[in-house]
C-alpha cells in the first residue's frame, strides 16, 4: 500500500466523516506501517465499527485498552486499523485528539470519562416538557467548554409549550446561564427551529447531550431525516425517561457534518472542569477581578465587587451559589489525586472559616 494511498486526502468515503489534511498528516506514520485510517462509529464490549476506505468495518479494540480510562478509544476518534487481508482486524492506535468531551466518573471516583472525541460543537438538549433545571444547563455548559467544543443549549419540546410569550421567558432564563452560548427552542415533533439547528451542525462534528427524556433520540431522527434511533416516551408516573440509546453512535448527517448521539445521562460530574467554570461564570469572574483582595471568596470580604452586585441586584444570588457550588465540586475532585493541593485546601478553608467567625462576631458586636 502507497502511502499516498493511506494518508492523502484522496478518501472520498471518509471525507463526509470529516477527514481532511490535517487527519492525513496525523496519520502519516501509521501508513507507512501498512495500516489505514478509520473513525470510530461505535464502541462495544471490546470491540468496534469503524468506516474506513474499505467501507465500515469491524476490529477488536485489544491493542487500545490502557488502564488510564482517558486513553481507552472512544466514538469520535481516528484510528489506525489493520489492512483487510488481516483476520482478524485489530485497531492498533488512535491519533491524537483534537477535543474530548469527558465527565467524571459515575462512581465519584478521580477518573474521567470520554464520552465522545474530536466534536466542534456540544448540543445540549433540555426538555421543556418539564421546569427548567438551570444548574444543570450550567453543569453541561462547564464541561463543554473545557471539552474545546462550542456549546449550543437546544430546548427541545417546543411544542409542549404554545404561548410564544412563556416561551420566550423560557428561552430568556437558559440564556441567562449561558453566557455566549446560542440558546434554540426547537420542536421536532412540528419542525419548528429545526432547520437553524441543521445549519449550525452542518459543519464539522457535534455530540448530542442530556438526560433521559430529553428527546435527544427524536431530535437526532429529525436531524437525520430518518428514524435511526429508537424513541420511547417519557415515564407518566415521574415524567423521567427511559434509556433508547445506550451506546454513542456517530451518524453522517444527510445537510453535512458528523452527529455522535449519546445515551441519557443521570449523572454529569465535573472533571478538570475550571477553566469551562469560569467561562460559563464570566461575568462573575469578570467582577472578581475588582474584588479587593486577590483570593478574595466573595462571602464576608470587604471590598468584594461579587458581594456588591448581588447587594444591588446586578447579581442574582442563584447564579453565585451554583457558581460556588461546581468550583467546590472540581476543586475536590482534583485535590483527590493531589496530595499538596488537599493540604493548601484545608488551610484555606480554616482561614476563610476563621475570617468568618470573626467577621461575624464584628457583626455581632455592632449591635449589642
Amino acid at each position: 500500500m502507497s502511502l499516498s494511498s493511506a494518508s492523502g486526502s484522496d478518501h472520498p468515503v471518509l471525507a463526509p466523516y470529516g477527514w481532511d489534511s490535517h487527519w492525513a498528516a496525523e496519520f502519516a506514520p501509521y501508513a507507512g506501517r501498512g495500516l489505514v485510517p478509520g473513525r470510530v462509529l461505535r464502541v462495544d464490549r471490546g470491540r468496534c465499527d469503524l468506516v474506513t476506505p474499505d467501507g465500515t468495518v469491524h476490529a477488536d479494540t485489544e491493542y487500545v485498552v490502557p488502564r488510564d480510562p482517558m486513553k481507552v478509544i472512544c466514538t469520535g476518534d481516528w484510528a489506525a486499523v489493520d489492512p483487510d487481508d488481516r483476520d482478524p482486524r485489530y485497531v492498533r492506535a488512535y491519533l491524537p485528539r483534537r477535543t474530548a468531551f469527558v465527565r467524571s466518573t459515575s462512581s465519584r471516583r478521580s477518573e474521567g470519562q470520554i464520552l465522545a472525541a474530536n466534536v466542534d460543537h456540544a448540543v445540549i438538549a433540555v426538555s421543556l416538557a418539564a421546569e427548567l433545571d438551570l444548574g444543570r444547563i450550567e453543569r453541561f455548559l462547564a464541561l463543554a467548554w473545557e471539552s474545546g467544543a462550542q456549546p449550543l443549549v437546544v430546548l427541545t419540546k417546543a411544542d409542549l409549550v404554545p404561548d410564544p410569550v412563556t416561551l420566550s421567558y423560557l428561552v430568556r432564563d437558559a440564556e441567562t446561564s449561558a453566557p455566549g452560548v446560542q440558546v434554540l427552542a426547537v420542536s421536532a415533533h412540528d419542525g419548528d427551529g429545526t432547520d437553524v439547528l441543521r445549519a449550525v451542525v452542518a459543519g464539522g462534528t457535534s455530540v448530542l447531550l442530556g438526560q433521559s427524556g430529553a428527546g435527544k433520540s427524536t431530535l437526532a431522527n429529525a436531524l437525520l431525516g430518518a428514524d435511526l434511533m429508537e424513541v420511547r416516551a417519557v415515564r407518566d408516573i415521574d415524567g423521567k425517561g427511559r434509556h433508547t440509546t445506550t451506546t454513542r453512535n456517530l451518524f453522517v448527517l444527510p445537510g453535512g457534518g458528523v452527529l455522535i448521539d449519546t445515551p441519557g445521562l443521570r449523572g454529569v460530574g465535573l472533571y478538570d472542569a475550571g477553566s469551562g467554570v469560569g467561562q460559563v461564570f464570566a461575568e462573575i469572574q469578570a467582577l472578581a477581578e475588582d474584588c479587593r483582595f486577590q483570593d478574595c471568596a466573595h462571602t464576608v470580604e470587604p471590598g468584594c465587587a461579587v458581594l456588591a452586585a448581588l447587594a444591588d441586584g446586578t447579581l442574582h444570588q442563584r447564579r453565585l451559589d451554583s457558581y460556588r457550588k461546581l468550583l467546590r465540586e472540581n476543586e475536590r475532585l482534583a485535590a483527590r489525586t493531589d496530595a499538596r493541593l488537599r493540604s493548601e485546601m484545608r488551610q484555606v478553608w480554616k482561614r476563610r472559616g476563621a475570617e468568618g467567625r470573626a467577621a461575624l462576631e464584628a457583626k455581632r458586636g455592632r449591635h449589642m
